[in-house]
């Protein structure tokens, strides 16, 4: 597959509107009730073979004839517009940071050259996420920094000159300021329509490349329940639709974009977006929701470490969603942010056989049910300043995904304890359809019938195999096998030599404890903490299963197991806690640790 799809061409400038007609209180009204008077809307899908068109320079959907075939084809032009925008990427953690500039929360200044790597590594979109919040004024304008307009405008117009349709919002002002609006709701309405107006205007003649996505992840604080909560996201929802269609040029007919409460992917919350469509029919609306995976296994928590048949149940699950709400009814959806919760503390959270496990799903679903997807990318994933990308296996995962399915097995690690007899392993393979054609180390093909045998689904490895490829006795990887198919990506195994972990006395304090650890080629899975009187400790009490990265964190370099603050904040004082760490080989290691006061100490159980 091509990773630089064909370039459009397009608009090239972003032209600052010079006047507009401000919404009159009527029209606002209107689109409140959702009475705006818009033609009815015809979802009709574009014909399958036909391409993205090139929305460049003229409104979406122009065309002669009656109300119904202008809202027909303008219909399947936003449809086109969402299938072109496929895949797309997030600018995450950077005009959205809530600091006074763009670098306060640790990504370099975004430069033309990381938007230009985006599109040359396959992405045809980008979603710009600004915080507007601490670059505005007082009440009642709440006007925008000129400063901080011009630099948004700015990376806008690179992105565009990039080829890169744009998703641009009102980011974190969602828990800012857009939560009060139960107790504040002529305040948070004011400004969120002084919000929009400003970003209306600076927009109003941009291309059509460029959408307005209303509110990123709404929710609302004290609030008297899902009822008014639904009221409330239409009333922000149509008032956003109402002002950008009334101040006129390219902002007519731009594509807008509209979020569920939460950007939740739940039945309920996409039937009340629906509504909202319904009310405001207009042809040039998108659905948008995120997703992060099934959320104990997303965090690594209460044992979900691996990506099973309930994880997987949650990916179809979801899409399906999307697929019978929206899209089989011409509604299209941007899946506005992706990825695994875990990755806010680091990509190690989820193991690597697991975490590809997972996005080679999610692509898969994706890609089935017609929906655009946007990657979050905090800094995590693309390393701005070295434009090249942290985990090129995830990031080939990701890149494969937008047009095949790849082959995964049940594990990428295959364990061989020193010391012990060597025994044969299997593997089950998912085959998505593709056949095993070799089994390589390090560029060479092993043996079929003497270094692995295949059966059905399952590839044993033999034991004479393990024992040549861990003969060294180096504790860790030892060798790394490609199982190569007839289609898609290879699947990659390392095989690791291994002895139990060896965790050794420490002391310290609630605000941590370092564990000294000996892993002898083992990685961490997982970890359990009961009170030795009985009763699950720690933060989550309802599991004894403990989440990774935030009640403990392995650090096999430097051989500790840190017990977070976290952690200790939910340990009760004076009480000893009985850990169990869980390996990946299957081994297991117990430790103790006893809480008194702001002192802590642990030893081998």
């Amino acid at each position: 597959m091509s990773r630089t799809p064909p370039r459009r061409s397009r608009k090239r400038h972003l032209v600052k509107s010079r006047s507009r007609a401000l919404p009159t209180a009527l029209t606002a009204l209107f689109a409140l009730l959702g009475l705006a008077a818009l033609p009815q809307v015809s979802h009709a899908a574009p014909p399958a073979e036909t391409l993205p068109k090139n929305l460049a320079g003229g409104a979406v959907g122009a065309t002669t004839g009656t109300a119904t075939e202008a809202a027909d084809a303008t219909a399947a032009s936003v449809e086109d517009t969402v299938a072109a925008m496929q895949p797309g990427w997030n600018l995450g953690n950077t005009l959205d940071a809530t600091g006074p500039d763009e670098t306060s929360w640790g990504n370099p200044r975004v430069t033309r050259d990381q938007l230009r790597q985006i599109r040359d590594d396959g992405f045809r979109s980008v979603r710009i996420p600004v915080t507007w919040t601490q670059h505005q004024g007082p009440a009642p304008d709440h006007t925008v920094d000129p400063a901080h307009m011009a630099r948004v405008a700015e990376v806008v117009e690179w992105a565009v000159e990039e080829d890169l349709y744009v998703l641009l919002n009102v980011h974190h002002d969602s828990w800012q300021w857009v939560m009060d609006m139960p107790t504040q709701h002529a305040a948070v309405l004011n400004r969120f329509t002084a919000t929009w107006e400003q970003i209306a205007e600076e927009f109003r003649d941009a291309p059509q490349e460029v959408l307005f996505e209303s509110i990123n992840e709404p929710f609302f604080e004290n609030s008297s329940g899902d009822a008014q909560n639904a009221a409330l996201l239409h009333e922000l929802n149509s008032v956003f639709h109402g002002l950008v269609r009334d101040s006129g040029g390219g902002n007519a007919t731009r594509p807008l974009v509209l979020p569920t409460l939460h950007t939740s992917p739940e039945q309920a919350r996409l039937d009340e977006l629906v509504e909202t469509f319904d009310e405001l029919d207009d042809p040039a609306l998108i659905a948008t929701v995120h997703y992060y995976g099934y959320w104990p296994f997303s965090v690594n928590v209460a044992g979900h470490t691996t990506f099973d048949a309930v994880a997987e149940s949650d990916v179809a699950d979801t899409f399906a969603r999307l697929r019978d709400t929206f899209v089989d009814q011409g509604i299209p959806v941007i899946l506005g942010e992706y990825g695994l919760l875990g990755f806010d503390r680091h990509t190690g959270v989820v193991q690597q056989g697991e975490k590809l496990k997972f996005f080679e799903s999610f692509g898969s679903h994706a890609r089935a049910s017609g929906v655009t997807t946007m990657l979050w990318d905090n800094g995590q994933h693309l390393d701005r300043s070295a434009l090249t990308w942290r985990d090129t296996a995830l990031f080939d995962r990701v890149v494969s995904s937008w047009t095949t399915d790849s082959a995964t097995a049940s594990s990428d690690q295959v364990f061989v304890p020193s010391g012990a007899p060597v025994e044969d392993a299997e593997l089950t393979l998912r085959t998505a359809g593709h056949s095993l054609v070799a089994v390589r180390e390090g560029g060479q093909p092993l043996a079929p019938g003497t270094d692995y045998v295949l059966s059905g689904d399952r590839l044993t490895l033999s034991a004479s195999l393990l024992s040549r490829l861990t003969s060294g006795g180096t504790a860790g990887v030892n060798a790394a096998l490609s199982l190569e198919f007839s289609g898609g990506l290879p699947w990659e195994v390392r095989v690791l030599s291994n002895e139990t972990p060896v965790l050794s006395a420490a002391s310290g304090s609630t605000a941590g404890l370092s564990v000294p650890a000996a892993f002898h080629g083992d990685q961490l899975a997982t970890m359990e903490a009961v009170y030795a009187d009985g009763g699950n400790a720690g933060p989550h009490d309802w599991t004894s299963y403990k989440e990774f990265g935030a009640a403990f964190d392995p650090d096999p370099g430097g051989g500790t197991i840190t017990l977070t603050s976290d952690f200790f904040a939910e340990v009760r004082d004076g009480a000893t806690v009985v850990l169990t760490f869980h390996f990946w080989s299957g081994d297991t290691v117990r430790y103790e640790v006893t809480r008194s006061g702001g002192a802590v100490s642990g030893a081998p159980r």
